[in-house]
């Protein structure tokens, strides 16, 4: 395939001070597939270009033509040399009509700027037009593709044609511990660019934090803001690779933009190098970090007290600058990726080796925990119901445990054993050549192996599974967050027990979706509903379990909330595990267990959050016990009160389970229909065929009760 890309007319493609487009289409074409067969076409002749793949387009200036005209004439000329499948224009939406009547080749417009200040896209008319005219239009924001369709948002707010792909820069591994006492600002000296606000609360700063400096890099000739400090350092306009080292070192950057900003590649990239980043709240900027400070108004005192708490509270900026690293996913390499797959996906020049369902079974490599070493103590668990479904839908799957593997390889010259699991996954992907790889908790394979498989089978999607808690006032609560986040660069969806609607930490490069906790037939053999039982309300915990059995520990708000039900519920028999020096239970021993009691108590840990649960549920309701589950957990979205009990405190709780214990009629009912329609909307193979059709972006007709609520 080859692919022609357009700068905008005088857009600086060298080395010496290039501009941010160049600087965008550089680097990913460098680490494109394609990059043999890419040609970017400009108007500026430097000795030292970014690329070699550069052509310039020398021209005369005419009396009665625009240059931009006749720049894009030059290029047409061109062009039929080559006759590329793909013309990319850059940030030039006035250059689609000549390019779109002159060519026959599928067109690609990027935006950097915002459209409704840009010629060729003002308009209402004009925007719609350019979306008869393009085979895709590309955005640096959501804000910027959310300014594109305003006015025609009614039609267009949906189109596929429409996309969202952020710019990127260079990965590097910092050490953090050389970070110096230094505030950094880059951009314009204007009042644009806040410059003004920055420049008076700095000299502020500095002068009562003698310890620490500053560094400015850029210029303005138009406006003359002068600010002056012995700790302060202008270092006037530099390269880029100066103003990244100085990111490397720098403990905090300040980009305090009073302009609507589409994306804003400042705060990019020192997120990327570690800074703790202070931004305002304009335009694309929240976008660019995933960890940082929004300034909630733009004005000396809120900055000088953003900054002052960060140089005061050293554990803070530490944090910061360390989830500043870890989250940060928007690489050359990932967006270079994302790139490629747009344009195979609309071109379709490709062999299609993962069209799925048009292949008939795909190879899946499921990658979990399946507890072999545990003697089939958790057969039940997750990971092999999730397995059932994509068995049950006639994909070869192979089991690929995680855990059991890394044990099996510890040894002195791999203490952790996390090298051998990985290299046995690339030996593992080499042989069976997976079309999707399923991870579900998988933490120890490292995200930079991800990156060489998505290197090695460019078709290759990449989809995980979470179950844990994510309420922000739960248990493990950044913990779990920055599992889900630490592979986010290589990920294709993300697929999670609580709500996307309500975490508002999801990486945006990501589709994330909600799914249940999986039933199966296979597992929820019983029907409790059928039969009398002996016991009111089970409940089983194995929080605070080592090798299976209890270990000393801090009590959990369960616990507490579990006495004093009991307390209350006097003639209620209850069948207790897991706490109160009482063992978990496992294995077959959980299910005859179950098979005693008229009721289940669905209590996760931490705050009731949207849609979460811990898949105690699944053997609940799949088994036939009246489930007894917080309202607040959004549950009826699903299960009226004929299916399921929902309580809104302790004593609602009580009183309802009193009432169902002396009800059989009314128990036996509600636990047949919630089993029923739990297996039916909630089983495996429905959720497998889920995680595949939204892995693959595939739009198939089958209903997902829990989709799209």
């Amino acid at each position: 395939m080859k692919i022609s890309i357009l700068l905008p007319y005088k857009e600086n493609f060298s080395p010496d001070y290039p501009g941010a487009v160049s600087i965008f289409v550089s680097s990913i074409s460098k680490r494109s597939k394609y990059k043999k067969n890419i040609f970017i076409y400009g108007s500026t002749n430097f000795k030292k270009k970014l690329s070699s793949n550069y052509i310039n387009l020398p021209f005369s200036k005419g009396f009665f033509q625009s240059s931009s005209k006749i720049y894009v004439d030059s290029f047409l000329k061109k062009e039929k040399e080559k006759n590329s499948e793909i013309i990319e224009v850059h940030n030039r939406p006035s250059y689609i009509n000549a390019i779109h009547a002159n060519t026959k080749s599928k067109i690609v417009l990027y935006f950097h700027n915002d459209p409704l200040e840009m010629n060729g896209s003002k308009l209402s008319s004009e925007r719609i037009d350019l979306l008869n005219k393009v085979e895709k239009i590309i955005f640096n924001s959501l804000w910027s593709k959310k300014r594109f369709i305003s006015g025609i948002d009614k039609f267009y707010h949906k189109s596929k044609k429409l996309l969202v792909i952020y710019q990127s820069t260079s990965k590097k591994k910092i050490n953090l511990k050389s970070k110096q006492k230094l505030i950094t600002f880059v951009g314009k000296l204007n009042k644009a660019k806040g410059y003004d606000i920055f420049g008076s609360t700095i000299i502020k700063i500095l002068n009562k934090y003698p310890e620490w400096k500053s560094n400015v890099y850029g210029d303005e000739p138009r406006e003359k803001l002068i600010f002056k400090h012995k700790n302060l350092n202008l270092m006037g306009f530099r390269k880029h690779k100066e103003v990244l080292k100085n990111f490397e070192k720098s403990s905090i950057t300040v980009v305090c933009s009073r302009w609507q900003e589409p994306f804003g590649r400042t705060s990019l990239e020192a997120s990327s190098r570690g800074c703790a980043v202070i931004i305002s709240n304009r335009g694309g900027l929240p976008e660019t970090i995933t960890n940082g400070i929004i300034l909630k108004k733009l004005d000396v005192k809120n900055i000088y007290k953003e900054i002052e708490y960060l140089i005061k509270n050293t554990k803070k900026r530490k944090k910061l600058q360390k989830l500043s690293l870890k989250n940060f996913f928007l690489s050359h390499q990932y967006v270079s990726r994302l790139i490629d797959q747009t344009r195979d996906q609309k071109l379709l020049l490709e062999k299609k080796i993962n069209s799925y369902p048009t292949k008939k079974s795909l190879r899946i490599l499921h990658i979990t925990n399946f507890n072999e070493r545990h003697n089939g103590r958790l057969f039940f668990n997750t990971g092999r119901r999730i397995n059932n479904g994509f068995i049950r839908l006639g994909n070869s799957v192979l089991e690929f445990s995680d855990r059991d593997i890394q044990k099996h390889y510890k040894s002195y010259t791999d203490i952790s054993g996390a090298k051998s699991l990985n290299d046995k996954l690339k030996k593992t992907c080499y042989n069976y050549k997976p079309d999707l790889v399923v991870l579900g908790h998988a933490d120890l394979i490292s995200s930079d192996m991800l990156g060489e498989l998505k290197d090695e089978y460019p078709y290759l999607k990449i989809a995980q599974w979470f179950l844990d808690p994510l309420n922000k006032n739960g248990p493990d609560y950044l913990k779990n967050r920055n599992r889900i986040l630490d592979k986010s660069e290589f990920i294709d969806a993300n697929f999670i027990t609580t709500s996307p609607d309500v975490l508002s930490f999801l990486p945006t490069n990501v589709k994330n979706y909600f799914i249940p906790n999986p039933s199966d037939l296979s597992f929820e053999t019983l029907n409790n509903y059928k039969y009398d039982c002996s016991n009111d309300v089970f409940f089983a915990l194995s929080h605070g379990v080592h090798r299976g059995s209890l270990k000393s520990r801090t009590v959990d708000d369960r616990e507490i909330f579990i006495k004093k039900l009991i307390e209350k519920s006097k003639d209620i028999k209850f069948d207790i595990f897991g706490i109160n020096k009482v063992q978990p239970i496992w294995a077959d021993q959980y299910f005859k267990t179950i098979s005693n009691s008229k009721m289940g108590l669905n209590l996760s840990r931490g705050l009731p959050i949207k849609y979460y649960s811990s898949d105690r549920i699944t053997q609940i309701t799949g088994n036939g016990l009246v489930t007894l589950i917080d309202e607040k957990t959004g549950y009826r979205d699903f299960f009226n009160d004929k299916e399921m009990i929902f309580y809104k405190n302790l004593s609602d709780l009580s009183e309802k389970i009193s009432k169902i214990s002396q009800d059989e009629k009314l128990r036996k009912s509600i636990g047949k229909n919630g089993k029923e329609k739990y297996l039916k909307y909630f089983n495996s193979t429905l959720v497998a065929d889920f995680i595949i059709n939204k892995s693959f972006d595939i739009n198939n007709k089958n209903f997902y009760l829990w989709h799209n609520r």
